[in-house]
């Protein structure tokens, strides 16, 4: 793969990993209740569900989900079912924001990590954009195994490093404002936003 080809891969991929939705609250709410590393954990598992779904792609699954919209759209119900179970998780805590230690040790890292692959894993629609944008700088007659590596390590590489951005800022945002003293407020605002999330996700498929 060229380098100027590679660059126009990787700055889309830069902009569709930066665009808000749920990767993003599920990351801002294990760094904001948790810690940075568990937001770190969030992001490279979230990563790898990515990943997996651009080599998916390439393998004909972004296809297979086009013909069979049933499975379709069984992967967006269930990934709308476990927003709203995060968001009512979220708003039935009795976090109190005064024990910080206490709040981390209740959620260990493989929550954090369940969390990031389930939410990019339920979201089918990243198989239909990497074959869209796979196609794009996909040549058959030069298409190789390695082509195909570097394009899948790219989308997974550069998803996790932006997570990991917001992780390492949002927890040194949270020490430097003493968010820990405003854990509830922020608490019920996410859960809230989980929940409008699995809203508009069953709202834009059933329209």
């Amino acid at each position: 793969m060229e380098l100027s080809t590679w660059l126009s891969l990787a700055t889309i991929c830069i902009l569709g990993a930066m665009s808000p939705g749920p990767s993003l609250a599920v990351v801002l709410r294990h760094s904001l209740y948790n810690s940075a590393l568990h937001g770190i954990v969030a992001s490279v598992s979230h990563g790898m569900g990515v990943g997996l779904y651009a080599v998916l792609s390439l393998l004909g699954l972004a296809g297979l989900i086009t013909h069979y919209p049933l499975l379709f759209q069984g992967l967006v119900i269930g990934g709308a079912i476990y927003l709203a179970y995060m968001g009512i998780k979220i708003l039935t805590s009795t976090s109190s924001g005064i024990n910080v230690q206490q709040s981390i040790s209740q959620v260990n890292f493989k929550q954090a990590a369940q969390d990031g692959f389930a939410i990019a894993f339920l979201n089918p629609k990243l198989a239909i954009f990497f074959l869209a944008l796979f196609s794009q700088f996909i040549d058959p007659d030069k298409m190789t195994v390695y082509t195909a590596a570097i394009m899948c390590a790219t989308v997974l590489v550069i998803d996790t490093l932006w997570y990991f951005f917001v992780s390492v800022l949002t927890a040194r945002a949270k020490q430097r404002f003493d968010l820990a003293s405003k854990q509830q407020i922020i608490d019920k605002a996410l859960g809230v936003v989980f929940l409008l999330l699995a809203l508009r996700v069953v709202v834009t498929q059933l329209s």
